[in-house]
């Protein structure tokens, strides 16, 4: 029987194209608020687009934290994408704004230091040594970014394992923490590359 795999609404943008993604891989994939079924799922995605503070609004709407926090301390993976990933610290400051986040992740999510914004293209990654979701990625493979925020405090995220990109200074690209795993980039617009990453994310269900 096919792993069942949740693709969270609440709200967001981008989710045909994630669910897409991922159904590639070869798993039963649903798009729903519902709370019971994304608890349930074997896999739940937290897709996420736009602003941090719009996004933590609806997670707050559906009351999806507690869901999302409950699986990750039950051992049940979850996925987090783009803005999906960001929620997931403590907090995200934008325009001078502090939003508190689910804090699954130490730290806050702040505006990229770098001299060209947003960050929007295809950049290569530093693999972190034993890295399940990149296993087997080829040298000089490439991710689709497109963002103006990241974690980028490293120091914070010493217990898990953490992939870089850099756009004139490192950032998160990847995060993986027990159940927890996080992408900035977008795995769905990344091709091969993304590809991969789905496919060892849905293989660890």
């Amino acid at each position: 029987m096919a792993k069942s795999v949740v693709v969270l609404d609440y709200g967001s943008g981008n989710l045909r194209s994630a669910e897409r993604a991922v159904a590639r891989t070869g798993v039963d994939v649903t798009v729903t608020s519902d709370l019971a079924a994304a608890a349930e799922a074997d896999g739940l995605v937290v897709p996420g687009v736009g602003a941090y503070a719009a996004c933590m609004a609806g997670i707050e709407a559906l009351n999806a934290g507690p869901v999302i926090a409950e699986r990750v301390a039950a051992g049940k993976p979850v996925l987090g994408i783009c803005v999906g990933m960001q929620i997931l610290f403590e907090s995200g400051v934008e325009h001078g704004v502090e939003t508190k986040g689910l804090g699954l992740l130490p730290g806050s999510v702040t505006k990229l230091s770098a001299r060209r914004i947003p960050h929007m293209g295809w950049n290569t990654v530093d693999v972190a040594e034993g890295s399940r979701l990149l296993d087997d990625l080829p040298p000089g493979a490439r991710f689709y970014f497109v963002h103006s925020y990241a974690a980028q405090d490293l120091d914070l995220l010493g217990h898990a394992r953490v992939t870089t990109a850099s756009h004139d200074l490192p950032f998160a690209a990847v995060v993986e923490a027990g159940a927890l795993s996080a992408a900035q980039f977008h795995p769905e617009k990344s091709a091969d590359s993304g590809y991969l990453l789905l496919s060892n994310w849905v293989a660890t269900l």
